[in-house]
């Protein structure tokens, strides 16, 4: 464990005990590494602190091979959160809607429909009511939520087994220690493995495709998913344009757009 810590505050109430539990879920897995939890107060989350390096092919790799390993410990359903997490988890300041285990819903929340109800029209109404997405752009996506109720398998393809996600694996939560990658600040829930994909890509990251080749090798890929990661980026991508607008919200609808060719 590290000697020193890392101190986070300012986050919404319950966010900071979401991603506590987060973290540990996903440390559970035995897959990726995850930055250590030491203490969860109100209003302060105690982390260890990650003396970072710069990645190799290396750590790549390994990171690669880890995060299908993480992916393969599962979830209970689609939308699952962490043990702990009652209710909405949080992703940057947004909440993030969870599905529940009532009877009936447990076993019965398709990919699809949990996509589309749960990640992608909640933030379409707010970027729609903030006026980030004209009455033209929202009917682009409203096209793509009604192929995934549909079931349309060119989009729904790999949605399987839930995964194990971290959920908001941009880049800037992915730090590179002597170890190897460490992760931080989850979303973490039951999705599909192609999500956590996409979003390494979205802004990039160190060796991404040493870490995909390792992923693939480790778990295997159906065929065509990279045709699919702008399926998947559609979900971050509506979270920025509701928490900054401008741009974001040009990079939402074409890739809007390019789902609909598949």
């Amino acid at each position: 464990m590290s000697s020193t810590a890392f101190v986070k505050t300012g986050a919404p109430a319950g966010a900071l005990a979401a991603e506590a539990a987060g973290l540990r879920w996903l440390a559970e897995a035995g897959g990726a590494a995850v930055c250590g939890v030491r203490e969860v107060r109100a209003d302060a989350l105690v982390l260890d602190r990650v003396q970072q390096v710069r990645p190799d092919t290396t750590a790549a790799e390994r990171f690669g091979r880890d995060l299908a390993a993480t992916h393969a410990a599962g979830a209970a359903r689609f939308g699952a959160p962490p043990p702990g997490v009652d209710g909405d988890a949080w992703i940057a300041a947004l909440p993030l809607p969870m599905t529940t285990g009532d009877a009936g819903d447990a076993g019965d929340v398709d990919w699809g429909t949990f996509y589309a109800e749960q990640r992608l029209r909640p933030y379409l109404r707010r970027a729609r009511d903030a006026g980030d997405l004209e009455a033209g752009d929202v009917a682009v996506f409203e096209q793509v939520c009604d192929r995934l109720l549909a079931q349309d398998p060119a989009l729904v393809v790999g949605a399987g087994r839930p995964a194990r996600l971290h959920g908001d694996l941009w880049s800037g939560n992915v730090l590179w220690s002597a170890g190897g990658a460490v992760l931080i600040d989850p979303a973490a829930h039951g999705g599909h493995p192609e999500t956590d994909l996409a979003m390494l890509a979205l802004f990039g990251l160190p060796h991404l495709e040493t870490v995909l080749a390792a992923y693939t090798e480790a778990a295997g890929t159906p065929d065509g998913w990279r045709d699919r990661v702008p399926l998947h980026q559609l979900h971050p991508l509506l979270v920025h344009t509701v928490l900054f607008g401008g741009g974001y919200a040009g990079q939402a609808v074409r890739a809007a757009r390019r789902t609909l060719e598949l």
